[in-house]
């Protein structure tokens, strides 16, 4: 039996649902089942499962990247609890079994090496996303990295070490997924993980907090330049977010000890501090991170080029 790769498209009639006005090829099909209907020259229908209320995002397929890390995992897991389907990506294979292996079961998750700094393996990854599935329909840009050090103590190697994951890589997702989201022709959702720090940069952080900014700036033109074919391009600014479960963040496990020390207190305590700063006194999770994706992704509003904060309420994290 001859196999037939689909790619979304507009198909010929419109669903009469102005926030997914069209129905999409989703999955790959092969020729001769049942599921497979022909609506005429070029246009092609598979029938998907339909959204519930305990699955707005039934049938829709997202990339996640830097999907390893604490964040990634919990917007992961996240996405999965609503339905969709996810392809999981990182840089190191190892990470990324791992989490794969821990959402076996949870829905349908693929993982795919991703070097977000690297123009053909990003290119690489949505096209394998692409076959095998069929398409794209949400994008997190999650990906990044962070060192502690103060402006006279930062390199300039150290610094572009920060700018190639968090600014460049930034871009060429962003690009990436425009590009194919255009192509579809059928809307789209990007969500991009920013940081508090954008709005209230730290002192002995400035390497993040720069190239991070820059990382929301480039998501901010994203929502202007991808509006006019329905993309929606948005911003989650989580702060201090140390573990998703069992998997330990790795921003916090490059910059938690020099914090420790500084502040004379342990793991337990550093998270604690963190606690106790913002305004509603409550421990900030992956899991609440994934939630201001999932309002975002389910088109609760008609919103883009917005920030939602994830950080319990910091004075200084205003304007919001």
């Amino acid at each position: 039996m001859k196999e037939l790769l689909l790619r979304r498209a507009r198909l010929a009639s419109p669903s009469g649902n102005e926030d997914d006005p069209w129905r999409r090829v989703i999955l790959r099909a092969t020729t001769g089942k049942a599921d497979l209907e022909i609506a005429g020259v070029g246009a092609y229908e598979i029938f998907r499962p339909t959204p519930t209320p305990a699955a707005p995002l039934a049938g829709k397929i997202a990339i996640v990247t830097g999907a390893a890390g604490a964040i990634g995992a919990g917007i992961c897991r996240g996405l999965l609890e609503t339905g969709c389907h996810v392809a999981a990506t990182d840089v190191s294979p190892d990470n990324l079994c791992s989490l794969v292996e821990d959402l076996r079961g949870v829905g349908p998750t693929i993982g795919v090496p991703l070097d977000v700094t690297d123009p053909q393996s990003v290119a690489d990854g949505f096209a394998q996303v692409i076959k095998t599935w069929g398409g794209v329909d949400i994008v997190v840009v999650n990906a990044g990295i962070a060192i502690g050090a103060s402006l006279m103590e930062t390199s300039l190697e150290a610094f572009r070490k920060l700018e190639k994951v968090n600014v460049d890589g930034a871009l060429l997702t962003l690009t990436e997924a425009g590009r194919i989201l255009r192509e579809q022709n059928t809307g789209g959702d990007i969500i991009v993980i920013s940081t508090k720090n954008f709005f209230a940069p730290g002192a002995g952080f400035g390497a993040y907090c720069a190239t991070k900014s820059a990382c929301h700036q480039l998501a901010r033109i994203a929502s202007l330049e991808f509006a006019p074919f329905g993309v929606r391009v948005n911003m989650v600014a989580p702060d201090a977010v140390f573990s998703d479960g069992s998997r330990r963040s790795g921003l916090w496990a490059e910059v938690g000890p020099a914090r420790m020390k500084s502040r004379g207190l342990d793991e337990k305590g550093l998270e604690e501090y963190y606690r106790n700063r913002n305004l509603l006194k409550t421990r900030v999770t992956a899991k609440h991170v994934a939630n201001a994706v999932l309002f975002f992704a389910t088109r609760q509003t008609p919103t883009t080029g917005a920030t939602i904060p994830v950080d319990g309420g910091l004075p200084d994290s205003t304007p919001r």
